[in-house]
């Protein structure tokens, strides 16, 4: 059981991808190597680059890099100059959380660590993420390093900060979910242990974490989604506008989870999401 994931798929380099460089391995826990694919732009820029990094849903059990809804801004992102990096992370029931955040900040840790390497700009890195994708996307912008997830995989003396966040139906409290379905019930013995506690329920949520200094958030939600009800963002927006923080909200009309027709063509549609999303980077982490 677990929420559904998004068969948007990035298997083929965007035709606006120049060098890619694939499986790049960013931590290793364990015997276990965790990757990361990035994306480089075609253009040259003597400047480094800003970087949007995807992070896939699946209920935390399931998927991989290569899928999720973060994949219809790809092409965009290329365009105007960005790296786009899609990125791996250790699933449950075999790894409960918070292994899945940990892994999350690791990664954007490795980038800053790595950004003279790639030609990236350690003070523009964006986390873009899909349902549990979107929920990791926004623990990273909210959970500080007092949250104790900074402490697996490596490059601790980087910072896992994020300057902008784009969380697509991503769930943000937790017990909230747990307590109003059935089926969140049943996948949170899967991801946060059999004996799930309120407390632990608590610290998974982004709500619990959001304070005045978090970086501008983008939600999109579809207005029928029955896996991530739309409550979950109307939640997180309303934590971060009482904060004080950045947040634009937009509702997909006509769509259900991951933005699958419901009734009627979806509005915005994917390719509008896709420069929804650009456009929105290019407001909150200017060049």
């Amino acid at each position: 059981m677990g929420l559904s994931l998004c068969l948007t798929t990035g298997c083929r380099t965007p035709n606006s991808a120049g060098r890619t460089e694939r499986n790049v391995v960013y931590a290793h826990i364990g015997e276990k190597e965790l990757v990361l694919d990035l994306f480089f732009p075609k253009s040259s820029d003597p400047k480094p680059r800003p970087v949007a990094v995807n992070f896939h849903g699946g209920g935390w059990t399931y998927g991989a890099k290569w899928n999720g809804t973060g994949w219809l801004a790809a092409s965009e992102l290329l365009q105007r100059g960005y790296v786009f990096v899609s990125v791996n992370y250790r699933l449950a029931p075999r790894n409960k959380f918070p292994a899945q955040i940990e892994d999350a900040k690791c990664a954007i840790r490795f980038l800053r660590a790595h950004a003279r390497q790639y030609h990236l700009d350690p003070e523009r890195i964006a986390a873009v993420g899909n349902s549990a994708g979107g929920h990791l996307a926004a623990l990273l912008g909210t959970a500080k390093e007092s949250a104790g997830f900074d402490r697996s995989g490596g490059w601790t003396n980087e910072s896992s900060r994020v300057q902008a966040v784009v969380d697509m139906f991503g769930p943000a409290d937790l017990l909230y979910g747990v307590q109003h379905n059935e089926t969140w019930s049943l996948l949170a013995g899967e991801v946060f242990g059999s004996k799930t506690s309120e407390e632990i329920l608590r610290r998974a949520s982004p709500v619990n974490y959001v304070a005045p200094d978090d970086p501008p958030f983008l939600l999109l939600h579809g207005e029928r989604d029955s896996l991530v009800p739309l409550v979950q963002s109307e939640l997180l927006a309303a934590a971060l506008r009482k904060a004080g923080v950045p947040v634009e909200f937009i509702i997909v009309k006509h769509a259900g989870h991951c933005f699958v027709p419901a009734g009627r063509p979806p509005s915005p549609n994917d390719a509008e999401i896709g420069k929804l999303i650009a456009d929105f980077l290019d407001r909150k982490m200017p060049r």
